[in-house]
């Protein structure tokens, strides 16, 4: 028995932000409360946040293929620092993870090698090719827990209707990324007068807006559930709060990115900088930010993308597109709450609670029974980011040299502490 006092229990179900006392037994949360914390072995927080631990939907780490890049014993310890007690893997690996043989084969991996929890996802068609859709009941019995093609998306429509009609049979969710992919191939900007100035290739907000309705429209086709990636864009509000208004099983996420910079920040082609779909105007941040303050946006991820050397240092629209995003997700997002944008409950709605109840996991809670994956931090502590004391393999972070605030101080999954900050 552990018992967390004097701690500023933050708790996403109740949307409050409380001093008090936690108490754990064995794996899961057995009660909390004000006043006189119960007799026990006890952990002071000093005053500092509790709250659950962080559920990062879209992980990529880089086994198989490239775990030169990232393997899962890299990112667990990022993941830990960063007080992410769950990481939800994408299955844009070398090879891509569409059968059961090789999700077993990252499900061992991840067994053996990460500190924290790892569930995965599956393509959603061979090869995430877009042709022939993969063995959508055989791998969820095998342990997928939804179903996508990532940044590739299904051009062939009745390919794409057939496999959410599927989907919808086996109860399985299906996670897309909103983008016409005509429009939006080869861009390394958004559109508008900056990418102009740069003279960088560019894509229209609208592309996403054009993505986001054809699947909608596929959604109501079928009544799949549906969870869209990333909505970076004002134009794509409006019709994802429609489709909710009309009963639709849809969420939407959007990456600590796109809520904390804009494209200005690429700045002089900063490589690092260079992210899918591209860094949008302060509009449409803004927009973003206050689509998760009311809960249209559901879910704030890293989509931790790690990208070697080589691969970023390339002139601006040759350079691969992403950033690593495990131990900077927390300190980022305290970036909006500084800001008085966002409360932490909201934060730790947005991060912990809604992926964990989207992917129907137990954890994002500081209720009775809930897993004790909890994470402790200070939200005020300021500190520099040097991208090279990061414990990811790859260092492509947008945040190096940045001044930040936020830091663990401990982490716990299943009761058992995984870091000590």
């Amino acid at each position: 028995m552990t018992i967390f006092t004097n701690a500023r229990l933050i708790d996403p179900e109740t949307q409050t932000d409380t001093l008090g006392w936690l108490r754990v037994e064995g794996d899961v949360i057995a009660e909390s409360g004000a006043g006189t914390p119960p007799m026990g072995e006890t952990v002071d927080c000093g005053g500092k946040c509790l709250a659950p631990g962080i559920v990062d939907l879209g992980v990529k780490v880089s086994e198989p293929g490239e775990r030169h890049k990232e393997s899962f014993a890299s990112a667990g310890r990022a993941a830990a620092a960063g007080g992410v007690t769950t990481i939800v893997t994408r299955p844009d690996t070398l090879s891509a993870i569409d059968t059961p043989e090789v999700l077993e084969f990252v499900q061992r991996r991840a067994a053996s090698d990460a500190i924290i929890k790892v569930k995965h996802l599956s393509a959603l068609t061979k090869g995430r090719e877009g042709r022939e859709m993969v063995e959508i009941g055989f791998m969820r019995d095998a342990g997928a827990v939804a179903f996508t093609d990532c940044d590739h998306v299904i051009e062939n429509t009745k390919v794409l209707q057939r496999a959410l009609t599927y989907a919808k049979s086996c109860g399985a969710l299906v996670i897309g990324h909103p983008q016409e992919p005509g429009l939006s191939k080869g861009a390394a900007a958004t559109s508008g007068k900056f990418a102009a100035l740069r003279g960088l290739p560019a894509v229209s907000p609208m592309a996403e807006r054009m993505g986001l309705d054809r699947d909608l429209t596929l959604i109501e086709m079928t009544g799949v559930s549906y969870h869209f990636d990333q909505i970076t864009t004002a134009r794509a509000l409006p019709a994802l709060e429609r489709a909710k208004q009309n009963g639709f099983d849809v969420t939407a996420g959007v990456s600590i990115h796109h809520l904390t910079l804009n494209e200005l920040d690429v700045g002089d082609y900063r490589t690092f900088f260079k992210v899918k779909p591209p860094l949008r105007s302060e509009d449409d941040r803004l927009a973003m930010v206050e689509a998760v303050a009311s809960g249209l946006i559901d879910v704030i991820s890293s989509m931790h993308t790690p990208q070697d050397e080589e691969s970023k240092r390339l002139p601006f629209e040759e350079a691969a597109s992403g950033a690593v995003g495990l131990e900077t997700l927390l300190p980022a997002a305290l970036r909006l709450y500084h800001a008085g944008q966002l409360t932490l409950p909201e934060l730790f709605r947005a991060m912990a609670l809604n992926p964990a109840k989207r992917l129907g996991l137990a954890s994002g809670r500081l209720t009775e029974g809930a897993p004790a994956d909890l994470v402790l931090f200070d939200p005020d502590a300021p500190f520099v980011l040097d991208r090279f004391k990061l414990r990811s393999k790859s260092k492509n972070t947008p945040f190096d040299g940045a001044r930040m605030q936020g830091i663990v101080k401990g982490t716990w999954v299943d009761g058992m502490r995984v870091f000590d900050g």
